[in-house]
């Protein structure tokens, strides 16, 4: 988990998230101010969650920029915890915050491996 944890400490300064963890998942709440879920794209393959998001400035006529830092696209592909899936995840969009729930895979059950008398 530290990689999927070093990698949102690689989202851009603009970009705020939370990683949280219970018995059978993860959340994953990143705040993308004027992102719609219409303007957002999430995918998960080969390990790796990836958002695409593209927000709307809203500029009042009589108004022109000085200074323009809020980019209007993120793009980041954050590697999933060895023990989190795709199947069956989940996402919401409220206000611009983003929330993500990755199932966990099912841990494989105990049980006794037979062993086969070759010998006989």
């Amino acid at each position: 988990m530290s990689a999927f944890r070093d990698a949102l400490r690689e989202l851009p300064d603009a970009v705020f998230a939370d990683l949280l963890e219970s018995d059978d998942g993860y959340l994953l709440v990143v705040d993308l101010p004027g992102v719609t879920a219409e303007t957002a794209e999430l995918r998960v393959e080969k390990g790796r969650l990836s958002i695409e998001a593209r927000r709307a400035k809203d500029l009042p006529p009589e108004f022109r920029y000085v200074r323009e830092n809020r980019s209007l696209f993120l793009d980041s592909e954050i590697p999933l915890p060895p023990d989190a899936t795709g199947a069956g995840a989940t996402a919401r969009m409220k206000r611009g915050v983003l929330e993500i729930e990755l199932p966990k895979r099912d841990v494989a059950p105990e049980r006794t491996i037979p062993i086969e008398d070759v010998d006989a």
